[in-house]
């Protein structure tokens, strides 16, 4: 073994050390190990630092900001209600439903993000429904995750398994190479799912208790303000507009409850419509055309003459709980005058198992009420010691903008198309895509930033210079003649079944790109010293990395349904280790078939 393979081995040896032990962040990992290299002399500044400028970084950057754009417009929230709609009441079908399309939707986008979204779905769907939460979140947090075997973009392991090929001297592969084998695997996890739902635990999930602080709508009042569009329209027409987001609860003109609040009545400037509403909602309604925040209408634009306390600013909204025995409680808001004695609007009310009716300002307050406010930072900072209310806690509502949906949609497409049909390369394609999403003002500027998890996208460029250490060094070669050694003799399809193996138990302990970065130049080398194709090897070794569900710490998605669905180890376990067989099995017999000339259907023998 030679001086600098020794080194490079020392420097991966730590590098998994540290990974594993998670005492450092993984991208601060990557970091350490990126200049290990560099100060060793095992690799040159340049090639240290080609992750930053890699395809794999650029997508992953770029798909996390077309995902935001999704997200900010309504685009995801609209699919995962239309899903929770078609599950219906029951298991099989709820399971049947929510497994392909949650697929679909992380083919295109970050898998966490599509678990984080549809999780309070699911969450109030089994409440709803009375079904067992934990039958329910398992199998979408696993289709999740398949979902990223569908394309090329969805998952880190497989961008890099592409570049890799490429820097090799090898065609790389396009944006649907590998979706023969997602749509099996999907599939075969839904049919898995549905037959085997019996392997999973029947628990309700989380205690009703942090029901309390995940809301699913408030109390509020909708203005129609002057020159609206809405005006001399009817509320059928106003409820037909906003089917599924807003529920009209009652009508008031000039302060006082409209007798008739029939569908074909018309509204009028400066009608008052109290509505039941999700916090998204809430935080949205100042991008629709013609309506406001009643609160804010009233209290919000005084004059600083008529009115000592000025709103206007940095305006946010909060939500504060008010205190058992606060000297709040049995007094109605109008008669606290929230705006000219503490300086917020109340713009929003929860309150338990009760249906409320009226001018918000006139409803007497009780004790736990959930109010949502409204106004500046810094009159926020004195309600914090406010002996009247329990807690004060930032208001969950994101802003969407849902006018532009269409548009966030034709900018994703495009840029899929662009790719697909190599238009453009992958990593411009997706930039594009990307940046229309911030000039059309589908996704604001700053939220893009936010979204854009920068640990994944450091970790991507510190790992990448890791497996091409392993090329330079020969220590690729070196595993590879080793393995060639004991198992030349063995089947290519055993050999698929032994990388997919490899990276699905090294995953459970890193991440799924470093997983690939380590295994992919084995299995590249293993494959030339066979002479064979090294696509299907390469493949199955990132399939490994990504399609893996041996236990509640492979997938940070599963990390998210760990404490909803009260699952344990073992829970992931029971289910996982059939599972990851079967995924393993068809993984290496669909790439046997399509790069190797393997049968498709099993014969006598093969």
């Amino acid at each position: 073994m030679e001086p600098q393979q020794i080194i490079f081995l020392v420097i991966l040896a730590a590098t998994l050390a540290l990974f594993i032990s998670e005492k450092l962040r993984v991208d601060v990992v990557a970091m350490l190990a990126l200049l290990a290299l560099t100060l060793t002399g095992i690799l040159g500044p340049k090639d240290a630092l080609s992750g930053f400028s890699s395809e794999p970084a650029i997508i992953v950057a770029a798909v996390f900001v077309l995902s935001a754009g999704l997200s900010a417009t309504g685009i995801t929230d609209r699919i995962g209600a239309g899903i929770a709609r078609a599950a219906g009441g029951s298991e099989w079908r709820t399971i049947a439903v929510v497994m392909p399309a949650t697929a679909a939707l992380a083919a295109f986008s970050h898998h966490l993000m599509v678990t984080a979204m549809m999780l309070p779905i699911l969450v109030r769907l089994a409440r709803e429904q009375k079904l067992a939460t934990s039958r329910l979140l398992m199998p979408m947090s696993l289709a999740a995750s398949l979902g990223t075997t569908l394309t090329l973009i969805s998952a880190p392991a497989f961008l890099l398994a592409n570049d890799l090929l490429k820097r090799s001297g090898q065609p790389g592969l396009d944006i649907f190479t590998i979706t023969p084998i997602g749509m099996v695997l999907v599939l075969l996890g839904t049919v898995y799912m549905l037959l085997g739902r019996w392997l999973v635990p029947k628990r309700s999930g989380e205690s009703r208790q942090s029901d309390y602080l995940r809301l699913d709508s408030y109390y509020t009042e909708l203005v129609i303000e002057k020159e609206s569009s809405w005006i001399g329209r009817t509320r059928g027409d106003f409820e037909k507009k906003f089917n599924k987001r807003l529920q009209v609860v009652d009508w008031l003109r000039l302060g006082v409850r409209r007798q008739q609040q029939q569908s074909a009545n018309m509204l009028r400037a400066g009608d008052v419509l109290l509505v039941r509403a999700s916090p998204d909602e809430i935080a949205s309604i100042k991008d629709e055309p013609g309506l406001g925040l009643h609160a804010v209408a009233k209290y919000g634009e005084r004059p600083v003459a008529e009115h000592p306390v000025e709103l206007l600013g940095e305006e946010q909204l909060v939500q504060a709980v008010v205190a058992p025995h606060s000297e709040f409680a049995g007094r109605s808001v109008a008669d606290i005058d929230f705006p000219g004695n503490l300086g917020v609007a109340v713009v929003g009310l929860w309150r338990k198992e009760s249906w409320l009716h009226g001018e918000m300002s006139e409803m007497l307050l009780q004790e736990g009420d959930l109010l949502v406010l409204w106004g500046r930072e810094q009159n926020f900072e004195r309600l914090v010691s406010h002996h009247g209310f329990l807690l004060l806690m930032p208001f969950a509502g994101q802003n969407k903008v849902r006018r532009r949906a269409p548009l966030a949609l034709l900018i994703m497409a495009a840029s899929i198309a662009a790719a697909a049909m190599e238009i453009l390369s992958p990593q411009i394609a997706f930039l594009c895509g990307a940046v229309a999403m911030v000039l059309t003002r589908c996704v604001g500027v700053e939220q893009a930033y936010r979204e854009i998890d920068v640990r994944i996208f450091v970790m991507i460029a510190g790992v990448i210079p890791l497996g091409i250490a392993m090329e330079r060094t020969g220590t690729a070669s070196l595993f590879a003649d080793f393995l060639l050694a004991h198992t030349s003799h063995w089947s290519p399809l055993t050999l698929l079944l032994v990388m997919f193996g490899a990276a699905a138990l090294l995953t459970q302990v890193l991440s799924d790109a470093a997983t690939t970065v380590l295994l992919c130049p084995i299995a590249l080398a293993l494959a030339e010293g066979l002479g064979l194709p090294p696509v299907p090897f390469v493949v199955c070794t990132a399939m490994g990395a990504v399609a893996s569900f041996l236990t509640p710490i492979g997938h940070h998605g599963n990390l998210l349904i760990l404490n909803p669905g009260q699952y344990t180890f073992g829970d992931f376990l029971r289910v996982g280790v059939p599972l990851t067989a079967l995924i393993a099995l068809a993984s290496a017999w669909m790439a046997r078939w399509m790069w190797l000339g393997g049968p498709l259907l099993p014969t006598v023998g093969g």
